[in-house]
């Protein structure tokens, strides 16, 4: 629902705190793909903070970040 909430307003920029940390393991999955959709085809930047790697995986850049220092920058094809 925070999903379609956010969208509604049709943002150019979208942040996600651990979007889903309380799903089960296809919600996830169909949450991810959305997300990638919307990144590919309308142009929607997705910031997502997550612990998940899988997650991480779906992005088309992670930044690796401990100990408020960024520590790694891995571009993903």
């Amino acid at each position: 629902m925070g999903i379609a909430r956010a969208l509604a307003a049709q943002p150019s920029i979208i942040l996600a705190d651990e979007p889903t940390g309380n799903l089960q393991s296809a919600q996830a999955e169909e949450i991810m793909g959305l997300f990638k959709k919307l990144n590919e085809e309308d142009g929607i930047t997705i910031i997502q903070v997550t612990h998940s790697e899988k997650n991480a995986q779906y992005g088309s850049r992670i930044l690796h970040i401990a100990d408020g220092l960024v520590k790694e920058d891995v571009q993903v094809s």
